[in-house]
C-alpha cells in the first residue's frame, strides 16, 4: 500500500518495528513464565534482566537475516546481543567480575526462546497484531454507522424514487437509503467483534504442538498477558481457519463499503444527479474537461474493495497446509492481511468523508419522481381497482395499457397526458379523476415507515 494512502495507526501495526516489538514482548513473557514455573534454570533475576535489557534494531536484524535467511533467528540474535551486552565482560569466570545479582550465568539470552519454535513466536504475535488492527476497524465501522444513522433521521422525509433493476419503482425517502446502510454496518460491526474474538488466539506448543520441550503453562501465561486465548490444540501453528474467517469478514465489510459507494456513484450520474460526493475547493475533475465533477473517491472505494475481496481467497487457500504445517501460507498472508486491513482503514476514512459531506439535491429527486408522469403509482391504482371490484387480471390490464402509452411518450420526450389523466379518460377504469387524485400522492406509500425509523433511531454503535 502506497504510504500516502496509509493512516499512521494502521500502517504502524504492520510495520517491522511493531512486529518486532510484539515478538520481543512474547519472548520476554515466555521467560517470565519459565522463571515463575521454575522448571528450567532461568531465575527471576534472569527474567527481570531480560525484561530490562531487551531491545532490537530493525536495520541490524535485516543485516543478520541477509546471512541467515531466517527472520526469527535474525531477530533472536539481535535481541540476545542487547540482553547480554550489559553483563560485564568475563563475569562469572575465575578471577573475573561478579555476575549481577541473581543471574544464572553470563549469557542470560540463552533463556530466550527456550523450548519454543518459530511459529510459537510468529503466530502468537501475528494474532495479537490482527487484534490490534481489528480494533481500529471496529472504531471505523462505529463511526460510519453513527454517520449513517444520523443522516437517515435527518433525511427521513426527503422524497425520492426507489429503483429496482435500475428502473423507477415506487416512492421512498432518502433517509431509508442511509438507514439501510446503517443496519448493514451494524451487522458488519457484529461480525468484526466476533472475528476479533475468534482470531485472538496464541500458541506456544513446540514443533508439532505436543509441548515436547515447553510447559503448557508458559503458553497460558503468555496468552493471558497478551489478552489472547490459548489454542486448545495447535500443530505448531494456529490453524488458518481463524485467519480465513477474519478475512471473510473483512471481505464482507469491503462489500458493504462498495455497495454504499456504488449507490453514490449511480446517484451522481448527470442523468440522475440526486446526490454528489464532496468536491473540495481547488479540486479538478478532468485534465481535458473543466466542467467535470467525478465521483473519484467513491470509485476508489469500489476499486479497493476488489482487492480486499480477492485477498479473502488467499486466506481460504491458506487453511489447507501439508500435514501439521508448512510455510506456503506465510509469504501470502504477510501481503494479503496487511493490505486488506490498510485498504479497509483507508476506505473507511474516505467513505466517512463521502457520507458526512454527501450533497443531496431534493429538487432533482422530486423532478425524477415526477419524470415518468405518474407511472410509479401504478401499484396503488392496481389495488384501488381491485378494491372497486375488478379482477386482478382485468385491473392489471387497464393499468398496464395506460402505463405503456405514457411510457411511450416519456421515451420519446413527447408531450402527453400522465397516467392519472389517461386513466380518468379510460371508460374501462371505474375511478374518477377526483378518486384518482389522492392515489397519486407519494406519501400514500409512506404511511408505515415510522416504525422503520424508530428501529434506525434505536441502533447502537457503542456496544
Amino acid at each position: 500500500m502506497i504510504d500516502r494512502y496509509t493512516r499512521p495507526e494502521m500502517g504502524h501495526i504492520f510495520s517491522l518495528e511493531n512486529k518486532y516489538a510484539v515478538w520481543q514482548e512474547v519472548e520476554v513473557l515466555a521467560c517470565e513464565a519459565q522463571a515463575e514455573l521454575g522448571e528450567c534454570g532461568i531465575t527471576e533475576a534472569d527474567a527481570r534482566w531480560i525484561r530490562e535489557h531487551a531491545h532490537f534494531e530493525a536495520a541490524e536484524i535485516d543485516e543478520i537475516e541477509a546471512v541467515t535467511n531466517h527472520d526469527v533467528i535474525a531477530f533472536l540474535t539481535n535481541l540476545g546481543s542487547y540482553v547480554d551486552a550489559e553483563v560485564p565482560e568475563g563475569a562469572g569466570e575465575p578471577g573475573g567480575p561478579e555476575l549481577p545479582a541473581g543471574l544464572s550465568g553470563a549469557k542470560p539470552s540463552r533463556w530466550i526462546h527456550y523450548g519454543m519454535t518459530s511459529s510459537d513466536l510468529g503466530d502468537t504475535a501475528l494474532c495479537y497484531q490482527l487484534v490490534q488492527a481489528t480494533d481500529i476497524l471496529i472504531a471505523d465501522v462505529r463511526e460510519l454507522g453513527r454517520i449513517c444513522r444520523r443522516r437517515a433521521l435527518e433525511e427521513r422525509e426527503t422524497l425520492c424514487v426507489g429503483r429496482t433493476h435500475g428502473i423507477h419503482a415506487e416512492p421512498m425517502t432518502f433517509g431509508l437509503k442511509f438507514g439501510s446502510w446503517a443496519f448493514e454496518l451494524r451487522r458488519d460491526l457484529d461480525r468484526l467483534l466476533d472475528a476479533r474474538r475468534n482470531v485472538a488466539v496464541g500458541a506456544i506448543s513446540g514443533a508439532v504442538g505436543t509441548y515436547s520441550s515447553i510447559d503448557p503453562r508458559v503458553e497460558a501465561y503468555v496468552c493471558e498477558h497478551l489478552g489472547l486465548a490459548a489454542d486448545p490444540l495447535s500443530t505448531q501453528i494456529v490453524s488458518r481457519d481463524h485467519h480465513a474467517y477474519l478475512s471473510g469478514v473483512l471481505a464482507t465489510l469491503a462489500a458493504t463499503m462498495e455497495r454504499i459507494a456504488t449507490e453514490v456513484r449511480a446517484l451522481q450520474k448527470t442523468d440522475t444527479i440526486e446526490a454528489e460526493e464532496p468536491f473540495a475547493k481547488g479540486q479538478k475533475g478532468s485534465s481535458a474537461m473543466p466542467h467535470k465533477r467525478n465521483p473519484i473517491t467513491a470509485e476508489r472505494v469500489c476499486g479497493m474493495a476488489r482487492v480486499v475481496k480477492a485477498n479473502a481467497q488467499v486466506a481460504f487457500d491458506n487453511v489447507a497446509l501439508w500435514h501439521e504445517r508448512d510455510i506456503s501460507h506465510s509469504s501470502a498472508e504477510r501481503i494479503a492481511l496487511a493490505d486488506s486491513f490498510i485498504a479497509l482503514d483507508y476506505m473507511a476514512e474516505k467513505l466517512r468523508w463521502i457520507l458526512d459531506g454527501l450533497r443531496l439535491y431534493p429538487a432533482s429527486m422530486r423532478a425524477n419522481l415526477d419524470r415518468t408522469r405518474g407511472l410509479i403509482f401504478s401499484s396503488k391504482v392496481l389495488l384501488a381497482l381491485v378494491d372497486r371490484g375488478l379482477s386482478r387480471e382485468d385491473a392489471y390490464a387497464v393499468v398496464q395499457r395506460n402505463s405503456m402509452a405514457v411510457w411511450g411518450d416519456v421515451q420519446q420526450a413527447k408531450e402527453g397526458p400522465g397516467l392519472a389523466e389517461r386513466l380518468a379518460a379510460d371508460p374501462e377504469c371505474p375511478l374518477s379523476a377526483e378518486e384518482l387524485e389522492p392515489i397519486f400522492d407519494p406519501w400514500t406509500f409512506l404511511g408505515r415507515i415510522g416504525p422503520i425509523f424508530e428501529r434506525v433511531e434505536a441502533l447502537d454503535f457503542e456496544n
